[in-house]
């Protein structure tokens, strides 16, 4: 084993357990029950009583349970057909950013919220992988495992990512975690491959809180993540309002964009728990909000 190939496997060796373990908690604590996305559906096992609704035909009554009643009732079983989600997690420099030590990098907190989704959805019996080839969705714990490994070795040498529709299962679900801070023509692009391939799915914008808020004042170095870019003024307070106007376009951008194609969008900061941001994406692929 060469040097470097033996330093990146005691790194990956060091970070995997910490994120693995970090991610089951934080699935454990979202955990919606032992059937996880029941809904109804075609399947054999029962789910629940519902009132008849107009438009049910007489042949979706079930006349026992209804005789107890003054109310008509449907039995609906269980939806089972297990769904491919396909996860991409933003590998860019920009996603390495953080305003403050306190708070995780963006590519962290946006790698724990994907592995926490799939420890979620592959217990729920789906079959979940990552965007490329390198991992194409499959159930169980041991895909659990390769997922971990595959998103803690994660790292771009570009500035900004663009997500890929590279890996998607015609008509299955997708979730796409970035800052979404660079060529909006790429998103746009890749969610229109999506569309046509029938997959529906979620955008998470995770941003800083100072990149929402523009803490900045007086003399100022700006340097992207990478190094590409550099802008230094004397007034950084003078170009706060054009930032946070740029900032609120590309957001309401992205929410066109998601309605266009049926996807949701949704905004996650650093600075909150990640548990909020985890149980709106499991909702999401639901179909709720």
């Amino acid at each position: 084993m060469s040097l470097s190939l033996q330093s990146r496997a005691e790194a990956l060796g060091q970070s995997l357990p910490p994120l693995m373990a970090e991610a089951e908690l934080l699935a454990a604590n979202v955990m919606l029950g032992e059937h996880g996305r029941r809904r109804a559906g075609q399947g054999d096992e029962f789910w629940q009583y519902r009132p008849a609704h107009a438009g049910d035909s007489a042949r979706m009554i079930d006349w026992r349970r209804s005789a107890r009643s003054d109310t008509h009732f449907v039995r609906e079983r269980e939806w089972q057909a297990a769904q491919s989600v396909t996860l991409w997690v933003d590998p860019a420099k920009s996603m390495t950013f953080s305003g403050d030590k306190s708070r995780p990098a963006k590519a962290d907190r946006a790698r724990l919220l994907a592995l926490a989704l799939a420890v979620l959805l592959l217990r729920a019996g789906e079959r979940v992988g990552l965007a490329g080839d390198a991992a194409p969705p499959r159930p169980g714990r041991a895909q659990i495992m390769k997922l971990a490994a595959l998103l803690s070795g994660a790292e771009d040498a570009q500035e900004y990512g663009v997500p890929t529709a590279s890996g998607m299962v015609s008509h299955g679900r997708a979730v796409f975690l970035s800052d979404f801070l660079g060529d909006i023509a790429g998103v746009e692009a890749t969610l229109t491959a999506a569309a046509d391939r029938g997959v529906r799915g979620a955008l998470i914008q995770v941003l800083d809180p100072a990149e929402e808020d523009f803490p900045f004042a007086g003399r100022t170095i700006f340097e992207s993540m990478g190094g590409g870019m550099r802008h230094e003024t004397q007034q950084a307070g003078d170009l706060r309002d054009r930032y946070l106007a740029r900032l609120a376009e590309r957001k309401d951008r992205l929410v066109q964009l998601g309605r266009a194609v049926g996807w949701h969008v949704s905004t996650h900061h650093t600075g909150q728990p990640a548990q909020s941001a985890l149980l709106w994406a499991y909702r999401a692929l639901q179909g709720g909000r």
